[in-house]
């Protein structure tokens, strides 16, 4: 049996003066983990969902459980945590959303995944949970949740290993405005001058007619042809409002090229082949700094990796490289 906790993590303010927030994580137990060697999955969603986009259920009241990322990983030993960035589900959030730029929402994710891993290693997290001394921890991001992962670890070095679905630096120039390619051509104006087009591109309402395509495209994006109409079902819990700025961030050309090249973990991509990160075989080139490079090409996939057929195939690869990592690398460091 699976056990599934409910954590809050005090994370600190955003802002001066600010009030304290906090960050809400669901931690996927497996049964009969008495094993100090241990590996936690840390897994963060991407735009418009929370973290119940890693653990999806269908609604007919069957036993499948073949949606939820979470549950598959933990029924092959893993500890996963996932969980929502500040301003998303259940996590708190500042009145003013385009204070969450990339960088903050990478901190607190830094500050939970700390108190996550030593509460683990000291063995306080669970009662039945005996201390994990050995553990070996791998951020897990898909499409937005992987730019705000390469920045954590670029940043803070949170991991040993990082995971990254349905993400690659080449952004989505094609849907940039004029403003938006000016901004993209100058990197050292993104820290000052993102906020504000994040303002103008997603606090006004767009036309009737481009909602519509945008809500199409969306679809396209997510489900198109071939995903499980169950997991199509099971997604729409899972959808939530965007973080307007790391948002604007992954649209981006080379959103975080510099950040990618600064890791030095292994490093495992998977895409779908009808995905929205442009060739799949030029992602790997950002991660140059990264010992080991696993790339995996989904057949007959969209962007949301889990609602197609394809995902088994996902599971079985991603828990043989986990295996394979855990065992070849240091687990020190990252404290």
């Amino acid at each position: 049996m699976i056990r599934v906790l409910t954590r809050r993590i005090d994370v600190g303010p955003i802002e001066p003066r600010g009030a304290s927030l906090s960050i809400a994580v669901d931690v996927f137990i497996p049964e009969g983990t008495a094993n100090p060697d241990s590996v936690l999955l840390f897994c963060l969603p991407g735009g418009s969902m929370n973290r119940r986009y890693y653990d999806l259920s269908t609604a007919n009241g069957s036993d499948d459980e073949s949606f939820s990322f979470a549950r598959q990983m933990a029924a092959r030993g893993f500890i996963v945590a996932t969980v929502d960035h500040l301003g998303i589900g259940d996590s708190d959030g500042p009145a003013d959303l385009y204070l969450l730029t990339s960088e903050a929402v990478a901190a607190a994710n830094h500050h939970a995944v700390r108190q996550i891993r030593q509460e683990l290693r000291e063995g306080r997290l669970d009662p039945g949970l005996p201390p994990c001394v050995a553990l070996f921890c791998i951020g897990v991001g898909h499409s937005m949740g992987g730019l705000l992962t390469v920045i954590q670890q670029a940043h803070h070095d949170s991991h040993h290993a990082v995971a990254l679905l349905g993400f690659g630096t080449r952004g989505l120039p094609e849907v940039l405005t004029a403003e938006e390619r000016a901004l993209a051509a100058d990197r050292s104006r993104w820290p000052a001058d993102l906020p504000g087009l994040a303002r103008t591109r997603f606090e006004a309402p767009p036309p009737p007619r481009a909602a519509e395509g945008e809500d199409k495209a969306n679809r396209d994006w997510y489900y198109g042809a071939g995903a499980d109409p169950r997991g199509v079902q099971a997604i729409k819990p899972a959808r939530d409002r965007m973080l307007p700025v790391p948002a604007m961030h992954s649209l981006m050309p080379d959103n975080v090229w510099p950040e990618a090249g600064q890791i030095r973990v292994p490093v495992f991509l998977a895409v779908g082949d009808r995905d929205i990160t442009g060739p799949a075989h030029q992602i790997p080139a950002a991660f140059a700094g990264s010992p080991d490079l696993t790339l995996q090409v989904l057949p007959a996939t969209g962007h949301s990796h889990f609602l197609f057929p394809s995902r088994t195939r996902l599971y079985e690869r991603f828990a043989a490289w986990v295996h394979t990592v855990a065992a070849q690398y240091p687990r020190s460091g990252n404290e």
